[in-house]
């Protein structure tokens, strides 16, 4: 049996793309069953009500995230 669960967009940050059936791969911070909101990547369909598999980050995961993108 599914378990259900809230989420709220809190602020759409980016679009990294889009493919041809309209999904796009987001980064969005989002607040998961009212917790505070956390940064979020993913697939999300056009309006979205619908989500794919996607990675969670806390502040301090995005920050060293961050840090060591900008080093590359």
């Amino acid at each position: 049996m599914a378990q259900e669960f809230s989420y709220e967009i809190v602020e759409e940050i980016a679009v990294l793309s889009e493919n041809p059936k309209g999904w796009r791969k987001e980064l969005n911070l989002v607040s998961w069953n009212g917790r505070p909101p956390k940064f979020d990547l993913r697939d999300w369909a056009p309006e979205h009500e619908k989500m794919g598999k996607g990675v969670t980050l806390s502040n301090e995961e995005f920050e060293a995230l961050r840090k060591t993108i900008k080093e590359m």
